[in-house]
């Protein structure tokens, strides 16, 4: 029985930094834009247009992490996700090496 612990001990502890080291998903259909400027919640400016974040909307930083409103950057690249409003449901801060693939997938 102690060998049986120790073998689930030593394989989930090998497999743990395999899963930390895989690239996050990004949304099929998200848009890329340049976020610019802070604007007034509940206003997001993408590309010269201030959009709406919908209720609910979330926006996920580059460590993956949810944050609010407020600590958005006042200058990034960011995929945005449209909802059937057109408010923003989802933003993400892109890493420039999310943002290097993605550019690689569209000129595909």
């Amino acid at each position: 029985m102690p060998k049986l612990i120790v073998a689930f001990v030593l394989a989930f502890s090998l497999a743990a930094p395999l899963f930390a080291q895989m690239p996050r998903l990004l949304p099929a259909n998200g848009k890329l834009g340049q976020l610019v400027g802070q604007q007034q919640y509940p206003l997001v400016q993408i590309d010269r247009k201030a959009l709406r974040l919908a209720p609910g909307g979330v926006i996920v930083d580059q460590n993956n992490r949810f944050i609010v409103h407020g600590a958005l950057p006042t200058n990034a690249r960011v995929l945005y996700v449209l909802d059937s409003r057109g408010d923003i449901s989802r933003i993400v801060l892109l890493t420039a090496a999310e943002l290097k693939r993605f550019e690689t997938a569209q000129k595909r």
